[in-house]
């Protein structure tokens, strides 16, 4: 979990890469152009698909989160960034309603879901992830994803059925499993898989709920180069025909992946707009180094 203190960040938090990234503002390479990762995507839209307004939460006098107002289009790989501490997990409970703001308005789909509980969001087709894998760790993939599929299929609460209604989920299952690559996988416990693979199957149950919008949060935390590469071809192969928006901490997948990116620092909205424009802002620099870099 990330701190709410608002103390300065030393670089240490931060990889040698990231550090690299911001310090040299770097170009981005070509796959990493937005419109060059939007061929085979659904077309980038002008239109918001979630938007908050004056976003703020306050822990007994605290503001973790002061007047954020943001805007996420349909269709877009949008990121949030920041140091630790800025409110970007914070944020993202706002959004999916496991916080509910101190003032503001969150808009989804043209709906107004500032007080909607959790369950309705994700109803409504706002889904997230965690950043700790949420598997049931000794059901096999199948099961994992199958268990997942009960709610929209109307079988969440009848455990009296039998164990050949739930396998009419199968079909299913199985191409949602295919979808993360995890095929060859399916019969596996999920502790007998690697931890991104773990990810892989959570993504894989969260998009059983057939979400029109997917959060992320930290979705490469604790992985290997290897399984950097596969979550974030997994990311793309996604986002064709859905939006995504994504909590991430390291800037080399940012740049690889985001059509547009917002910073956070202490709570606020620092920077918006294209991976090269918020790279190049001496305030997100300062914001994550601690000093203005030349």
């Amino acid at each position: 979990m990330q701190g709410g203190d608002g103390a300065a960040v030393p670089t240490a938090c931060f990889d040698d890469a990231a550090l690299r990234v911001l310090a040299n503002v770097l170009p981005l390479p070509e796959s990493a152009d937005p419109l060059h990762e939007s061929i085979g995507r659904q077309m980038v839209t002008s239109q918001p698909i979630l938007s908050a307004t004056g976003l703020t939460m306050e822990f007994r006098g605290f503001v973790a989160v002061n007047d954020v107002t943001l805007s996420v289009n349909e269709g877009t790989i949008h990121a949030l960034i920041g140091p630790n501490g800025a409110g970007k997990t914070t944020v993202f409970n706002l959004l999916t309603k496991f916080l509910t703001p101190t003032r503001g308005q969150i808009v989804f789909r043209g709906e107004d879901i500032t007080r909607l509980k959790p369950a309705e969001v994700a109803r409504h087709g706002l889904v997230r992830s965690f950043q700790i894998s949420a598997v049931f760790p000794h059901l096999t993939v199948l099961d994992n994803v199958r268990v997942a599929l009960q709610r929209p299929a109307g079988l969440a609460t009848q455990f009296w059925r039998s164990a050949g209604v739930l396998s009419s989920l199968d079909g299913r299952a199985m191409e949602l499993i295919d979808a993360v690559n995890l095929t060859p996988y399916a019969d596996l416990t999920a502790t007998e898989l690697s931890y991104g693979r773990k990810r892989a199957l959570e993504i894989a149950t969260t998009l059983a709920l057939d979400p029109a919008m997917l959060l992320l949060d930290e979705p490469m935390a604790g992985m290997g180069h290897e399984d950097i590469g596969r979550i974030s071809d997994l990311i793309r192969r996604i986002a064709r025909d859905r939006t995504v928006l994504m909590v991430e901490h390291n800037l080399n997948v940012v740049a690889d992946l985001c059509d547009r990116v917002t910073v956070l620092a202490r709570g606020e909205i620092l920077a918006d707009g294209s991976y090269d424009a918020v790279s190049a802002d001496p305030r997100v620099r300062e914001a994550y180094m601690g000093t203005e870099h030349e």
